[in-house]
């Protein structure tokens, strides 16, 4: 668990500038000027800096980061030698641990995973180059901001297209990852491949389960970022054009009208000054230079949405910086994984060793 959670946090930090690229091509607002990852970079660094363009949400990021790949190590080992152990199929064991080591650490990473995607998507505070709808001063900023906005359950808004995309990552990842150490293993004749062989494994894993997984990785997006004002915004989506001022009122707060004059009024009706909400998806038409907005918490319909307004390509926007991302972040956190295991192990060894009791 000690090992798992230093290599996971370690391999986040280190590629969460290219995990802020991808998500901003998956649904910015204006994706045309993120349109190959070169170009994110660059506009993202030249507009916002580096802290708080490519490294926003950081913070969230590794609050969510070091405990969940502590819970998921330790999950993942359990359950792998416990199933074969049982007699399950080695295979099947990989494809489980990862599926159950990622469904226990997902209580603790989606809420950082909300508040992560939700602060790379609107930049830095108050960014003139870029409106998303979010306008956070910070993590706990966002926090407040979200719970008195939406509510707590917001925090795990996109619970079910997270579980759904991670998931079947997880398990791809660590089974690819096992099958290319076997296939290494009987290469070298010897347990010990060399580093760059366990760099070369675990990034060919990573990249592989993240290309693959990537039209989830989108869907997941989409429906996170979604802007909501209230609980009730998605009922708005069948509300007619005409009834629009009315069924905005819950997302308004409206002085008390005057008293009635004592005379009779006009006949020409006054002027209404009372605003109305455009931050709803449900109010809106999606941006014309940037991804279609959903209106769903369905993955399945999510993907429908995306596959009829943008295609193929739509499914794998991003797919880039996410299959980069996933390569350095897998091979970063499986050697160090790999590494500091071996290392603990020989410090327990030799403490066995002095201390036979």
């Amino acid at each position: 668990m000690v090992a798992g959670g230093i290599g996971g946090s370690t391999g986040d930090i280190l590629m969460h500038s290219l995990d802020t690229v991808k998500t901003r091509q998956q649904g910015a607002p204006t994706a045309i000027k993120y349109s190959t990852m070169s170009d994110a970079y660059v506009t993202i660094f030249r507009e916002e800096g580096f802290r708080r363009g490519l490294y926003s949400g950081v913070t969230p990021a590794f609050m969510g980061s070091l405990p969940g790949t502590v819970i998921f190590f330790g999950v993942y080992e359990f359950s792998k030698r416990n199933l074969i152990d049982a007699g399950c199929p080695e295979n099947l064991a990989y494809l489980s641990g990862g599926f159950l080591a990622d469904l226990f650490a997902s209580v603790v990473y989606v809420p950082s995973e909300v508040l992560k995607t939700r602060l790379q998507l609107q930049g830095r505070y108050n960014n003139p180059y870029f409106k998303s709808g979010y306008n956070y001063r910070g993590t706990l900023d966002a926090t407040r901001t979200i719970i008195r906005r939406e509510g707590p359950a917001a925090l795990f808004y996109g619970y079910k297209a997270t579980i759904m995309r991670d998931l079947p990552f997880s398990a791809l990842q660590f089974a690819f990852y096992e099958q290319f150490q076997k296939a290494a293993k009987s290469y070298c004749g010897s347990r010990d491949i060399g580093l760059p062989l366990e760099i070369a494994t675990a990034g060919f894993a990573g990249g592989l389960a993240g290309v693959i997984t990537c039209p989830l990785d989108v869907v997941k997006t989409r429906i996170q970022t979604q802007v909501r004002t209230s609980p009730s915004a998605p009922k708005a989506a069948t509300t007619p054009a005409s009834n629009v001022r009315k069924e905005s009122r819950p997302f308004t707060t409206l002085q008390p009208s005057p008293p009635p004059p004592a005379t009779p009024a006009p006949s020409t009706p006054l002027p209404q000054h009372r605003s109305i909400s455009t931050s709803s998806p449900s109010t809106t038409s999606p941006p014309k230079t940037g991804p279609l907005k959903f209106n769903t918490s369905s993955v399945f319909e999510g993907l429908r949405l995306l596959y009829r307004t943008e295609g193929i390509r739509g499914w794998f926007r991003g797919v880039g910086p996410r299959a980069v991302w996933t390569s350095v972040q897998s091979g970063t956190m499986l050697v160090l994984y790999q590494y500091l295991l071996k290392q603990l192990e020989h410090w327990s060894e030799a403490q066995s060793e002095g201390n036979p009791l």
